[in-house]
């Protein structure tokens, strides 16, 4: 359930990609060959379920226009995710990830959280490499403005006060 629900915003349809999920490793039990752990092969089944509605719900609803953006210089990432981490809940987090775009916030979960490498993610969305590093710059670009946004906004004190500390 954990892995649905940082693809889906929605619990209801987490559940029910769960359930599908579920449904393909109780069908395809016997062709688990002991050679891995048990819930690494789960969990590989859950994000190709997940993948597999993704692909269904792109094909129905969106059109999305993608770019091959193999320039990813001039991205300053000047924010420390080491404050960040200790400053914001897991929780809060999730938040920020959720209000990603859909593919980007698929290309950050798969590469950043999943593991997968670019090669894998291009292939599963069928797009290409540099879109999905392009995703992934993106979603960290994001991800760290909502962070900065956020910090300034609720932890920190504000340049004023921290220099006439």
């Amino acid at each position: 359930m954990g892995v649905a629900m940082r693809y889906k915003t929605n619990p209801e349809d987490a559940r029910s990609i769960v359930n599908q999920g579920f449904l393909k490793i109780f069908s395809n039990i016997e062709k688990y060959t002991f050679q891995g752990p048990f819930e690494a092969w789960i969990r590989r089944i859950m994000i190709n379920t997940l993948i597999d509605d993704f692909r269904k719900i792109q094909k129905e609803t969106l059109r999305i226009k993608h770019i091959d953006f193999t320039d990813l210089n001039g991205i300053d990432y000047g924010f420390d995710f080491n404050k960040a981490e200790q400053l914001l809940q897991l929780e809060q987090l999730d938040a920020l990830i959720h209000q990603l775009p859909l593919m980007t916030r698929n290309v950050f979960n798969l590469y950043a959280i999943d593991g997968y490498k670019h090669k894998e993610i291009a292939e599963l969305f069928d797009i290409s490499i540099g879109t999905s590093k392009w995703h992934l710059a993106n979603a960290r670009k994001k991800l760290m403005a909502m962070l900065q946004e956020l910090t300034d906004t609720t932890f920190l004190p504000s340049k004023k006060e921290y220099h006439e500390k």
